[in-house]
């Protein structure tokens, strides 16, 4: 089912410049596809682009479809091409069935969602918090009432049981401007240290919080996991409130904080960023243990919605080069005396931001040469 302009010479199909923006379709690229169920914005466009954040630079919209990067199953994607250039246009199935195609695969992501948020650590500290359970038990489950203190709440209202477990920093204490030998040689710092002033006077309060590395940088947020949620019975202090659902145990310590019934926004598209911002770096793991991380990987950014980041931002990941001696032009034997040279910053992959918060951001790893440690630079997806 081949749809192209009369005239359209065979050479076109090979990979050919797209406007300015320089996206590229692939050599291999179909003339149509039909959405299936389990696609995602990334993998379609990746059929059609060696560059899939892209994507919208050669869109064309049919008149009828509202938003264009709204695409369901059973809609079909033709590739035509209008004054000599190439150009996605959607043909719109009758029936859409089921939801809109989401830009990453939710599966990867979906815990990172609902279930967590970055806040300013202030918010947690001041944040009303869980302090007994009935029958004096030690920890609570679901169907058992709670007591909170300085929470402020009517009766039949619900809130989010939070439980605070990471604090991000960027790299160094000099709003993430060291350089860029101080970002490799800590790219492998523990995560579990908790050698900060800050960990000695909250450690009663808020548990095992470990901050994201052992360099003291300027704290850009606190990551918190929402564990359960209750409904309060009776107000005072402490308040009583009956534990409705929880992930896990609820402990004393545990912050409540208002329910968000829309935390995130699931309707986005791959692009890649208008400017940079500046000082991006990988600054936590969600899988924590790990040293190095690969494609639908989740990883941490030190920069978010302030910083003009927004989802479906797309970034190029680049490893610091290391600083080795230079073992061949030295005058002495003695390793002190070598000269030390940097070597070249590497790409490693890409990443696409899902979800964002005032300083902080999650990214997927989309695709990679090599596997992403921390430290790595965000670069133009170039």
């Amino acid at each position: 089912m081949i749809r192209k302009s009369i005239g359209l010479l065979a050479g076109m199909l090979v990979t050919v410049a797209v406007y300015a923006a320089g996206a590229q379709l692939r050599a291999d690229h179909p003339d149509s596809y039909t959405v299936r169920r389990g696609d995602t914005l990334w993998s379609i466009s990746a059929r059609f682009l060696s560059k899939p954040w892209l994507w919208p630079e050669i869109w064309q919209a049919n008149p009828q479809v509202h938003n264009p990067h709204l695409i369901y199953p059973g809609d079909v994607l033709d590739l035509s091409f209008v004054n000599g250039g190439p150009s996605l246009r959607l043909e719109p199935s009758v029936h859409h069935e089921g939801e809109a195609i989401p830009a990453l695969p939710l599966d990867a992501i979906k815990q990172f969602l609902k279930d967590s948020r970055v806040v300013d650590p202030s918010q947690v500290k001041d944040a009303p918090y869980v302090m007994g359970f009935e029958q004096a038990d030690l920890t609570g489950t679901a169907g058992q009432n709670i007591y909170v203190r300085k929470l402020n709440a009517q009766p039949g209202q619900r809130w989010a049981i939070v439980r605070p477990t990471h604090v991000f920093r960027t790299y160094g204490g000099d709003e993430a401007k060291q350089s860029d030998e101080m970002a490799a040689n800590i790219a492998d710092a523990d995560v579990a240290t908790t050698d900060t002033p800050w960990m000695e006077e909250w450690a009663t309060d808020l548990g095992n919080v470990t901050p994201n590395h052992t360099f003291r940088g300027k704290t850009l947020g606190m990551e918190v996991t929402v564990i359960g949620e209750a409904e309060v019975l009776r107000s005072g202090d402490p308040a009583t409130l009956l534990l409705l659902n929880s992930t896990m145990e609820v402990r004393a310590g545990d912050r409540l904080m208002p329910v968000d019934d829309n935390p995130y926004d699931p309707y986005y598209y791959p692009h890649p960023p208008k400017t940079l911002p500046e000082n991006g770096r990988v600054i936590a793991f969600a899988q924590e243990r790990l040293s190095q991380v690969g494609p639908y990987d989740v990883v941490v950014l030190s920069v978010g919605s302030k910083d003009g980041v927004d989802n479906g931002m797309t970034f190029s990941l680049w490893q610091p080069g290391e600083k080795v001696p230079d073992d061949v032009n030295h005058s002495s034997w003695m390793r002190d005396s070598h000269t030390w040279v940097k070597l070249p910053d590497e790409y490693v992959g890409h990443v696409m931001v899902f979800r964002t918060f005032d300083r902080v951001s999650y990214g997927l790893v989309m695709d990679g040469l090599k596997p992403v440690q921390k430290g790595a630079r965000i670069q133009l997806p170039e």
